[in-house]
């Protein structure tokens, strides 16, 4: 019923263009432009709703500059040409929303990367989905966000996946038998990571000692970190995005607390270090991304980065980067800028090796691949032994 539904949508908004084309109106079908060129090669435009400005910049600062990479590279290579469109959602949903909509609507383009929170991904997956748009979401980890329908894709490894992944390493690594969990709890993003960080203690036989809830904001951890503290945990677990995350980890070695933090997706930021310094030593994260991997596809994506921004990419650049990659890779295939058609292509991608190892999306159009355990030490990301 929802394929035939978004056909009749189709046929609908296809008789409306050719009534205004008829009264000498210049609106396109989705792709219009950008669905083929002379010389052969697939030209696309492609959205992207990305958070650029305000608390959480540094991931859309990142999103956006593997985004720019992969995209010279791409059109250097010729099989197709992409033109990117941004629009900043600024991490808030309504914003999100109607950049979505613009893009869709006004752009005509042929598919959308982001948007960067889940958040927001719950508000712009519908609609792209009931436009018959295909989103890719980087960076959006919560449970269900592939499941929104079936224009909804990712290739960021859910909290789902690499939270047990941190979580058993660590338990291994310290012989954790007691647990506090914190979590900020307005916000889908960081909600769905202490669910699975719950879920998975329990599954685990671990004794939760303590569960402490904050806001996007706050300063001050003073109540939440001495109850934790008086509770004497082995482990903490914290889903936070990295501005919050980092002065709880601040203000915790501050007040005495030395344990180890296992960190839901939120963490996996250099600002993490740039904001708590030596606190954040002992921060245990699960990620497809490791920059020191020996790879020469990783290697030179870092040089290339590096040397165009001046800082070594994050997750949420590798992530962005493989996304385009992933693409493109499908509106080659569909030879094309159709929405359907590169839809269709994009839930057909399969072992593609991109510079986070080899990816896959299932069935539902979520990610297959292996995490890798990081935690930091001396001021750095280190794979966790």
């Amino acid at each position: 019923m929802k394929g035939m539904f978004k056909k009749l949508v189709g046929v609908t908004a296809f008789s409306s263009l050719l009534f205004l084309s008829a009264c000498g109106g210049n609106s396109e079908q989705a792709g219009g432009d950008s669905e083929g060129a002379s010389d052969g090669k697939v030209k696309a435009d492609v959205g992207v709703v990305s958070f650029i400005t305000g608390s959480g910049a540094a991931y859309g600062e990142a999103i956006k500059g593997g985004l720019e990479l992969a995209k010279e590279e791409i059109n250097e290579k010729g099989d197709v040409e992409l033109n990117l469109i941004f629009e900043d959602s600024a991490g808030k949903q309504d914003q999100a929303l109607t950049a979505a909509q613009k893009l869709i609507n006004s752009d005509n383009v042929t598919a959308i990367i982001g948007p960067t929170l889940s958040t927001e991904m719950n508000v712009v997956g519908p609609e792209a989905d009931l436009s018959g748009v295909p989103i890719i979401g980087t960076s959006t980890t919560a449970e269900g966000i592939p499941q929104i329908g079936d224009y909804v894709f990712r290739n960021s490894i859910p909290e789902a996946l690499a939270i047990p992944a941190s979580m058993e390493k660590a338990i291994e690594k310290y012989d954790a038998k007691k647990v506090a969990l914190i979590y900020g709890n307005d916000d889908v993003f960081t909600k769905s990571g202490f669910d699975t960080m719950k879920a998975t203690a329990e599954k685990m036989g671990l004794e939760i000692l303590t569960t402490e809830t904050f806001q996007k904001g706050q300063s001050d951890y003073n109540a939440q970190l001495t109850k934790i503290k008086s509770y004497k945990p082995d482990l903490i677990l914290a889903s936070a995005l990295y501005n919050e995350g980092a002065v709880i980890m601040d203000q915790a070695r501050k007040m005495g607390i030395d344990v180890p933090f296992v960190g839901g997706n939120g963490f996996n930021s250099p600002e993490v270090i740039k904001i708590a310094g030596d606190s954040s030593d002992g921060l245990i994260v699960a990620t497809p991304w490791y920059g020191e991997k020996e790879d020469p596809k990783v290697q030179g994506f870092v040089k290339k980065f590096k040397e165009k921004y001046g800082n070594d990419p994050d997750q949420f650049a590798a992530q962005a980067y493989d996304a385009l990659y992933i693409l493109a890779d499908a509106i080659k295939n569909a030879g094309e800028a159709d929405r359907d058609k590169v839809r269709d292509a994009l839930a057909e991608t399969k072992d593609f090796e991109g510079i986070l190892g080899n990816f896959s999306f299932d069935e539902e159009g979520d990610v297959i691949m292996d995490p890798t355990v990081l935690v930091i030490e001396d001021g750095e990301f280190v794979v966790f032994e």
